[in-house]
């Protein structure tokens, strides 16, 4: 029997990175006839720094990023997946993907971008991707951007 996947996680954090990881994920998710779930974790250090001088920051980025992933689910349906969910929730990245979401979803793949943040960022907190594949149970794609694979070449 042939190996295919049901449920499949994709990471989206509105970069160039996961928006390619998006595409695959649908051509994946068409090949499987899988079920598509976009998460978006707002980061709590970002919350924490910015949310307490503004209590409404918190719901605007959550309005805001819901709104980024029904855009995403819409591209999803208009490809022709049949079961797109989205989740929008409060955390740290690199743990809130790979232990809380694909653990509730039940996801056999997750899918995300190579990098989604800026060097800086990268250096000071470490690669949410990396973090990805070292913790989660089920397979993981990191999806490079043509740009990103040609720079590190």
């Amino acid at each position: 029997m042939p190996l295919s996947y049901d449920r499949i996680l994709v990471a989206i954090d509105g970069s160039k990175e996961a928006e390619w990881a998006f595409k695959k994920a649908i051509g994946l998710a068409d090949r499987n006839d899988a079920e598509l779930c976009l998460v978006n974790i707002i980061d709590t250090r970002a919350l924490t720094m910015v949310g307490n001088a503004n209590p409404d920051y918190a719901e605007g980025l959550r309005k805001s990023n819901q709104k980024m992933l029904d855009d995403y689910k819409q591209q999803a349906e208009a490809a022709g997946i049949q079961r797109v969910d989205t989740v929008v929730a409060v955390g740290f990245p690199k743990t809130a993907i790979s232990r809380n979401v694909a653990k509730k979803f039940d996801a056999d793949l997750i899918v995300c971008g190579a990098t989604g943040m800026g060097p800086i960022e990268h250096f000071l907190l470490g690669s949410v991707s990396e973090h990805i594949v070292r913790t989660s149970r089920c397979d993981v794609l990191v999806v490079r951007t043509e740009e990103h694979a040609e720079a590190n070449s």
